[in-house]
């Protein structure tokens, strides 16, 4: 083996999904679980909810941050023949939550399709391998399923991401799947033509409410999904427990040992909070951004970026001179009007408030040209 073989495969991988990263969990819950499990699922729909929420007596992580009884609502209608669609908007952590339920429900969270990539029925259900359709004609051993189709064959759930990018022509194929759980291949001939879905199968999809209209969702496939609105995280503590987490979790992954700072962190999720909801935390009015996404997700890539910049250019420690660099790439896209925005939001809001982070802060609104 070459050296650089080797070196390419003992890289880790920069993500792994969430079945893998949290392999103990999920075997300690199956291991305790008593609760009724729906046929063709993995565990309870109690120790999916606690999978996802965390429970501190069992040792498990809250790994998502919304009402439980929403979350609870979500388990049950996957547990009908109805699908499910979760829709908020951009970084809302509305595929994490899909990803999560995937790996409890089904133990695999891969069986995914992303609705901006489906452009014709082959993708969205089959297509064939070309050689052995050559040589052996339209046969099972020449099917190729989708990841759609191998959730009806193996019972599994499976995830259908910005589901309203995907045509509405194609939206409509999915109607039978939801209604009569069947999908019927005319190329083959007799009972293998007819893929019935096993105990476990259902579909939870996502959509970005941006996304509204790109693809109008026909009336009857809404009429076959459950509805849930996954909103921005409310509380100021709970998002910085998630920021903070997930950079620790971020960095350990690339390697840097930059350990983020709580006091510093606050300084990002308050101004991403404020500028997002129009408000500031004491009920002051202020400008939103109308060309950035200033979600929980986005907010963790602007810390990570800035322990990144500690880590390779001096210092052991994230300033607030790094996060600012970094909020202003992630706040500044292309509308211009986003300058004045935030200029005005650090004139009022960022230079009335106490502290050294945030005099330092406000130090640096030069740098809002």
């Amino acid at each position: 083996m070459t050296a650089s073989k080797a070196t390419h495969q003992n890289k880790a991988a920069q993500r792994e999904p969430a079945e893998v990263t949290y392999a103990a969990e999920l075997e300690k819950l199956a291991a305790l679980d008593e609760g009724p499990v729906p046929p063709g699922w993995r565990m309870s729909p109690r120790a999916v909810e606690k999978f996802v929420m965390g429970d501190d007596e069992l040792g498990i992580e809250r790994k998502f941050v919304a009402d439980r009884a929403m979350v609870v609502r979500i388990i049950i209608s996957l547990c009908t023949s109805r699908g499910c669609l979760l829709v908020g908007e951009p970084g809302t952590a509305k595929s994490w939550l899909s990803e999560l339920l995937a790996a409890a429900i089904s133990g695999g969270s891969t069986l995914t399709l992303q609705g901006g990539a489906v452009s014709q029925v082959s993708q969205l259900l089959y297509s064939w391998n070309e050689a052995i359709l050559k040589n052996e004609g339209p046969c099972l051993k020449a099917l190729v399923p989708s990841p759609l189709l191998r959730g009806m064959m193996e019972g599994r759930l499976v995830r259908f991401e910005e589901i309203a990018r995907c045509p509405q022509a194609l939206q409509d194929a999915l109607l039978s799947v939801l209604s009569d759980r069947v999908v019927v291949i005319p190329e083959l001939a007799g009972d293998e033509g007819v893929i019935l879905a096993r105990e476990g199968f259902n579909v939870v999809a996502t959509s970005n409410s941006i996304d509204e209209g790109v693809h109008a969702m026909s009336a009857a496939l809404k009429r076959r999904m459950d509805f849930e609105e996954i909103r921005p995280i409310r509380n100021l503590a709970d998002e910085l427990d998630v920021v903070v987490r997930e950079v620790r979790k971020a960095n350990v992954a690339a390697g840097v040992s930059v350990e983020p700072d709580p006091e510093v962190l606050e300084v990002l999720v308050t101004m991403f909070h404020e500028l997002r909801n129009g408000q500031t935390l004491d009920g002051r009015s202020t400008d939103r951004l109308a060309g950035a996404a200033l979600s929980t997700a986005e907010a963790v890539a602007v810390a990570h970026a800035a322990s990144l910049n500690a880590w390779y250019y001096g210092g052991d420690a994230m300033t607030v001179e790094q996060l600012i660099h970094h909020i202003i790439g992630s706040a500044l896209k292309d509308q211009p009007e986003d300058r004045r925005r935030l200029r005005h939001y650090f004139d009022t809001a960022v230079a009335t408030r106490d502290g050294d982070n945030w005099k330092q802060a406000w130090a640096l609104r030069s740098l809002i040209q």
